[in-house]
């Protein structure tokens, strides 16, 4: 019923038809000012059913406009056959690209699970269909590529999508800073499309602070085996960075396939390292630790393997930003085990406290690294004409107020016999001042040319787990000495002890439980050892 100037009667149905206009937009030729569409209808529903046309229209309207935004940017970079790309069209293409990114952030980022771990975005990103997943590789990179839980091939094909877009915004930008991590970009980019002895994944790349980069030798997500190195002091985006810290990711992934072909190395570039003097500081770590937390839980959450070995390496300062990491609530993500190089002190004072068992933690600190002898904060007041000296100074107070109590700046030196850490061999490298070294001894850790005793110490950590929880590990101790560990799984529990874990091995109920071939050739010895006869008396 509507109420019409004969009283009321039965209005008519009828269809609205929608008008894409926009509220402050004059109406059109053929459309009456202040009403709906421009027409009178006495049915009093027409004006809701009128502003419903009108709101989807204006949707319809809206997404034509943006998918033309995104035909005109995006098919400015792709070139014709034969056209040459001017730096004029590169600027156009950069101006419209960053509308393109402007307005895909506006729903595009509003679908991500920022606030969630990186399980819960790995679930988020296995739910979308394969045309959502490719919107977000292709037209908003930048909102991926540098998400831990996002997996490494999606991550790596973002990050070489949005790699040019960083490099011209750097370039437009301009200034010494932009410069450095520009000239630095086109020199990875030239890397990552050069052949590699294993493959490289850009698994980030930021211009924020010093530079981001992520780099990983070996896809993480396929491998039993993934360590993760932190660099230290003086690291930053740089063509230092791509020629000689990348470089070090290279060697160990070599080094580590050598003994187990299902391995990776990252160097991981995520937080801002000490440039000079606010080395002294701890700042930069605890900003540091939390990113590496979460990209850590990442791999784990992406790993095609129930239960991946990851080993977090810490080189210079970057060993404080892992031990920092250790602290943070419920420590580093999926680490089985630490090596710790060159390090100034991880912020504790033994082993056992970082989490993964003192059996777990290696220490590799040549006899000449400067950064191995800074003095501990008691020991930096003694000599303080010393320390205003600089780094090599310090290596001197380090030695000459040496209070015997093992102490470097940030705690307990790893190295150490009281801090209870395994102590690896490597070379001493060269006498900072006598032999003219500086730091040498301080950066050859990786290097299998300048200290391969260390390189490959470092490499030959090997983990492997069956079906059915059995696992062995080997690991190289002072030396050259073999450890040699296997684990068996818990299958029943113990009536003498309380069970570390749950039962999670096949059922050998009634069964006799399976004992290793020690006649196989694996075995040094074609017998066991029998066990000593135990004392009487």
């Amino acid at each position: 019923m509507g109420e019409t100037l004969l009283g009321k009667e039965e209005a008519p149905g009828g269809k609205s038809l929608g008008s894409s206009r926009l509220p402050l937009e004059a109406p059109g030729l053929n459309e009456q000012p202040g009403l709906p569409g421009g027409r009178f209808i006495p049915n009093p529903n027409a004006a809701k059913a009128q502003v419903i046309a009108d709101s989807i229209a204006r949707a319809v309207r809206s997404a034509a406009e943006i998918d033309g935004r995104y035909a005109t940017a995006l098919g400015k970079l792709k070139a014709a056959r034969g056209l040459d790309v001017t730096r004029a069209m590169m600027d156009d293409v950069f101006r419209d690209t960053a509308v393109v990114r402007s307005t895909a952030g506006t729903y595009l980022g509003h679908g991500i699970p920022w606030d969630r771990t990186p399980a819960e975005r790995k679930e988020w990103w296995d739910g979308l269909t394969e045309e959502q997943r490719q919107e977000y590789l292709e037209v908003a990179p930048d909102l991926v590529g540098n998400l831990d839980g996002i997996p490494a091939v999606a991550r790596d094909e973002a990050n070489r999508n949005h790699l040019p877009v960083l490099s011209g915004e750097l370039e437009q930008r301009g200034g010494e800073a932009a410069r450095t991590k520009l000239d630095a970009l086109r020199e990875l980019q030239v890397k990552l499309g050069e052949p590699s002895k294993v493959p490289m994944y850009l698994l980030g790349i930021g211009d924020e602070g010093n530079g981001r980069a992520i780099v990983a030798y070996g896809n993480p997500d396929t491998s039993r085996n993934v360590s993760t190195y932190v660099p230290g002091l003086g690291t930053k985006l740089d063509k230092s960075f791509v020629d000689g810290t990348l470089q070090r990711g290279l060697d160990t992934a070599v080094g580590a396939r050598g003994y187990d072909s299902s391995s990776a190395a990252i160097v991981w570039l995520g937080y801002d390292a000490p440039q000079d003097v606010d080395v002294m500081g701890k700042g930069d770590a605890q900003k540091g630790a939390p990113a590496y937390n979460s990209f850590m839980g990442g791999l784990e959450a992406t790993n095609e393997y129930k239960d991946p070995h990851l080993t977090a390496i810490g080189h210079s300062y970057g060993s404080l930003t892992v031990g920092t990491a250790t602290q943070q609530a419920g420590g580093i993500p999926g680490a089985d085990d630490i090596i710790l190089l060159g390090s100034p002190g991880t912020g504790v004072d033994r082993a056992e406290d970082l989490g993964v068992g003192k059996d777990h933690v290696f220490v590799g600190a040549a006899d000449n690294d400067p950064v191995t002898k800074l003095p501990s904060k008691q020991e930096t007041a003694a000599a303080a004409p010393l320390v205003l000296g600089g780094p090599l100074a310090m290596y001197m107070a380090g030695d000459i107020a040496d209070q015997g109590d093992d102490g470097l700046y940030f705690g307990k030196d790893p190295a150490s016999g009281a801090f209870g850490a395994r102590r690896f061999e490597v070379d001493d490298g060269p006498r900072p001042i006598r032999d003219r070294g500086g730091f040498d001894a301080h950066s050859q850790y990786f290097t299998p040319t300048k200290d391969h005793v260390s390189a490959d110490n470092i490499a030959p950590g090997i983990f492997a787990k069956s079906s059915d929880g059995f696992a062995i590990a080997l690991t190289i101790a002072d030396k050259g000495q073999a450890r040699f560990e296997v684990s068996t799984p818990c299958v029943k529990e113990s009536d003498v002890a309380a069970p570390t874990a749950a039962p999670n091995g096949p059922a050998y109920e009634g069964v006799e439980i399976p004992r290793p071939n020690v006649r196989s050739d694996f075995w040094s010895a074609g017998t066991p050892v029998p066990a000593p006869t135990p004392r009487t008396g």
